[in-house]
């Protein structure tokens, strides 16, 4: 049995292995931890089950792995419909998950991640137009390619998972008009999975 210690409902980081975990209904147990005022405090708690006192965490078999990227591909080795069943489809899905993991950065800062709010930005910077703009050729493509109406696919994977928080970022700030249509019915897609909104509860 797998033990994954999230925080809802902020924590996109957490939110991408937990969806995953979801969607594809495979068994786990759902730890959930707050976030502290007191950084240090934070700490001291979360260094007791995950190395770096981040979450998430995945503790599975005497074992402790950790970074959202790292659990994925763990969890795919017991559940190989973690990733698409084409090896095209698989190679560019990690390929579209290692960008996600370290890029986009200026949506990351200037559009914090709370999917409890609405807050439509007045002005969108031109570094977060063009994280947009890459977003939605990513989403395209994958699209178009693999036929949809997942990234990879018929069916939800970790891609999907990895670019599900970005889907409700672009919803929280009113970025949907840098989408294209096919990009912005992916994202309506996600943004009415029953898990995410278990999420939010």
């Amino acid at each position: 049995m797998y033990s994954l210690y999230i925080s809802k409902p902020l924590s996109s980081w957490s939110l991408r292995p937990w969806i995953l975990l979801k969607e594809l209904a495979i068994p786990f147990e759902e730890i959930q931890v707050n976030f502290l005022e007191d950084r240090q405090k934070q700490r001291q708690a979360f260094v007791k089950f995950s190395p770096t006192a981040k979450i998430p965490v995945l503790h599975a078999n005497n074992q402790i792995i950790w970074d959202s990227l790292a659990i994925v591909e763990y969890i795919a080795e017991d559940y190989p419909q973690v990733w698409a069943a084409d090896r095209m489809a698989r190679a560019w899905s990690r390929s579209a998950c290692a960008e996600m993991h370290s890029g986009f950065m200026k949506l990351r800062q200037i559009c914090g991640f709370n999917p409890l709010v609405t807050s439509p930005l007045t002005e969108v910077p031109e570094d977060v137009v063009a994280d947009l703009k890459r977003i939605d050729q990513l989403w395209q493509e994958g699209l178009t390619q693999f036929k949809g109406p997942y990234l990879a696919g018929k069916t939800f994977t970790a891609v999907d998972a990895f670019f599900l928080p970005v889907a409700s970022r672009i919803a929280t700030y009113g970025l949907e008009n840098y989408l294209s249509e096919i990009s912005r019915c992916y994202q309506q897609r996600l943004l009415n999975l029953p898990s995410l909104q278990a999420w939010l509860k």
